[in-house]
Parts: C-alpha cells; structure tokens; sequence
C-alpha cells in the first residue's frame, strides 16, 4: 500500500464513530463515518483516480466512498467500473458508484446495455438507474413501449434494489412521455408496488402513479 493510501485510511479511520456505525450497518453500509467529514477528506486529497483505485481495492467501506469522490470516471475503463459493481458490498457505495461514476463516464451507455441484462441484480439495478437517465435525456433510439413491457413483466418479484430503480424508470416515462403516461400509470396501479411506502409529509410518493401525478402538476 502506497503512503498516500494508508494516510487516507488512517485519517478515515481517526473519524470512526461507533454509533454512527452501529446506524450505517443498519442501512447496509459499514462503516462509521460521517459523510460531510468524509467529503471534507475528499476535498482536501484532491481528485486522484489511481489513488481511488488502490483506496477500493482495501475493500474498506468508507476507503471506498472516498475513492469514488476522487476518482476521474473518465479515467475508468469498462472492465474496471463493471468490477467495481460487482465488488461493492455496501448500498451508499453503490449508490455513489452509479451517480458519481457510471452516469458521468463516457462509457455510461456501453455500461447501461450490458448491466441491463446482466445475471445479477445489482449490476441489473445500476443499467435500470443509467436507462432512466435515456428515458429523461437522451430516450431517441430506445424502446420505450418494450421497457414498458418488460417492467410489467418483471417489476413485482425483482430484488429490492433493482426494483427500486426499475420503478424509477417506470415513472420516468410516465412523467416525460406524455403518449406513455397512461400506460406507465395503469402498469403501477395494478402492480402496487411501494403503494405502501412510508413518506414523509411534503416528500412525493415513490409509487409511480403518485409520484407522476405530482410530478405532472407541478409541470403544469
């Protein structure tokens, strides 16, 4: 391990809170650190991808969230953001691998069409959240009504995170495709899937028809 690596995961470590742990655990994450402190670390460490490379390798939680807030994602090949996928073990990570990562590589749609299928759901979870980012920016060339199709299929018995963003997508359409709202609504009315979701008051519904509803008011 290089000096800069074993510094940064020293300083990570002097920011270890047992209680904050024992929260993060509960969510999936383990780690201890506060995430306001642990950007702060970033900050000063400055932008390093072969530096993030070594921090993910540790396999340490919280090194890897601080390498994926230094780490270039244009600097990252196919091989290497698909192992990460593959290799993370916690849901902040993951979540941050997608948003900060593979939503601004260059390679985000080669990512997207060969996570989509893939044979695990966490991969299958990360091209669902990079095909919403199609269906609100850039939906030319994809097929809409056949994510239609295959979410009505699929999205009742999918694994928690791939459901999650699966219903993201699913909304999606119905809030920026008008043609297709109906559609989009129908499909979650009869699925119900988070109809029951706890929300807080003034938070939109993560039920899709709820949430294009809101989202189509506030549009108007």
């Amino acid at each position: 391990m290089t000096p800069a690596a074993a510094d940064a995961l020293a300083e990570l470590a002097a920011l270890e809170d047992p209680k904050a742990r024992a929260v993060n655990e509960r969510h999936g994450d383990a780690h201890g650190v506060n995430l306001s402190k642990l950007r702060a670390v970033a900050k000063h460490v400055g932008m390093n991808t072969d530096l993030a490379r070594e921090l993910w390798a540790t396999d340490d939680v919280a090194g890897q969230l601080l390498a994926l807030l230094i780490a270039k994602p244009r600097e990252l090949s196919t091989d290497e953001i698909d192992g990460m996928v593959r290799s993370t073990r916690s849901s902040k990570a993951h979540d941050w691998l997608v948003n900060y990562i593979a939503k601004k590589s260059p390679l985000a749609e080669e990512l997207r069409r060969g996570w989509i299928d893939d044979a695990e759901a966490d991969a299958r979870a990360a091209g669902w959240s990079l095909t919403t980012v199609r269906v609100m920016k850039t939906p030319d060339g994809i097929d809409l009504d056949g994510l239609l199709d295959r979410i009505e299929r699929e999205l009742a018995d999918a694994p928690s995170r791939e459901q999650w963003a699966m219903n993201e997508t699913l909304a999606n359409i119905g809030i920026r495709h008008p043609s297709l709202r109906d559609r989009a609504v129908a499909i979650g009315e009869r699925l119900q899937v988070l109809a029951d979701y706890p929300t807080s008051p003034g938070c939109t519904s993560p039920f899709a028809p709820l949430w294009i509803a809101e989202m189509v008011r506030r549009q108007s």
